[in-house]
């Protein structure tokens, strides 16, 4: 089968392994539609993501979807043929978090493509997976797997929205990549009032106005425009920050209405932050980290379409242009989603 193998940073190329049979317990996937992640494009341009740094190559990837073509002992369904998305994260279901409800912490976490352990856990930008039975999550019928390859980061921001009183509220999101543009959908999902999306750029701000965002600001050419959200100690309920600057979290408190919350979604800063400002406007700050059950609600939201994704794919390429894939993934003014086709 064809993969796509990072070696180190920036190189990266598709190449032949061998393909993988179910063991007990585990499906074979055939592998149509994979999206390219932010931790994808660290890896790729520093060979790394936080803490993680690559020692051998690796496949990437871990938003994907495709049809189970077989079945391993033991297992019954999802039946071959059908359409699946594929839960990426492994938790070992014996620590103390996962015996105690919370596997996204999970002291031994095995997560698709990644290299927080050696030997690194495989990715799913491949021809074909081997995936716990449990992992293959069906999509509903009539389903496409390009929809369902969104799962995981509508999972992420699903997770994110649920450590907030969104319903009701005012709601900013700093950041309009694809997680932050997946707030925008997530959040009015969760039934939020009125939803402000900064950037600086354009182009991913057309995105979010595109998926239902209130009002977009570009802080690059209009930071004035904000002012008026930082008057009178604050004009949001809550805020997402999603671009994982520290920059961009420090000025976060600003917006927030006393007794507010902010919530971080992106990774890979360090904040200076203003102490007494949380402590005199009482503003909550909070911590989301990836997903846990809300991985089967993405997909059901997306498989029967309360949550259009589409507007967000913005380019899908061939396996063969792996390469040109990341290097369009890695360009916001020219993206926002990318997939790669592997059919």
């Amino acid at each position: 089968m064809r993969a796509v193998v990072l070696r180190q940073p920036l190189d990266l190329h598709v190449e032949e392994r061998s393909a993988p049979s179910p063991g007990p317990g585990e499906v074979l996937v055939r592998i149509a539609r994979g999206g390219i992640c932010g931790s994808d494009l660290h890896y790729f341009r520093h060979g790394g993501f936080g803490t993680a740094r690559m020692k051998e190559p690796m496949i990437l990837g871990h938003e994907i979807a495709g049809r189970v073509e077989a079945l391993g002992a033991g297992v019954s369904g999802p039946a071959v043929g059908t359409a699946v998305a594929v839960n990426p994260a492994n938790p070992c279901g014996a620590c103390d978090f996962c015996r105690t409800g919370q596997p996204i912490h999970c002291l031994d976490m095995r997560f698709l493509g990644s290299a927080m352990r050696t030997p690194h856990v495989q990715g799913g930008f491949a021809e074909h997976l081997v995936c716990r039975a449990e992992n293959a999550v069906p999509l509903p019928k009539g389903s496409d797997p390009t929809a369902g390859a969104f799962a995981e980061p509508l999972a992420v921001t699903l997770h994110a929205v649920a450590q907030a009183p969104v319903y009701g509220s005012r709601v900013l999101i700093m950041g309009a990549g694809p997680i932050g543009t997946l707030l925008v959908l997530a959040a009015r999902f969760a039934g939020a009032r009125e939803i402000v999306v900064t950037d600086v750029q354009d182009k991913p701000l057309q995105y979010a106005a595109k998926v239902g965002a209130d009002r977009t600001v570009n802080v690059a050419t209009n930071a004035e425009a904000m002012d008026f959200y930082a008057a009178n100690k604050g004009y949001f309920d809550v805020v997402f920050e999603a671009a994982g600057q520290g920059a961009t979290v420090a000025s976060a408190l600003q917006f927030i209405k006393p007794r507010g919350t902010l919530v971080t979604v992106g990774q890979g800063a360090t904040a200076e932050l203003s102490i007494s400002m949380i402590v005199t406007k009482e503003i909550q700050v909070k911590g989301s980290f990836r997903f846990d059950t809300e991985f089967a609600l993405a997909v059901d939201l997306i498989g029967s379409g309360r949550i259009d994704v589409a507007p967000l794919l913005s380019n899908t390429l061939p396996l063969a242009e792996a390469r040109k894939a990341f290097e369009l993934a890695s360009d916001k003014s020219q993206s926002m989603k990318v997939q790669i086709a592997f059919d």
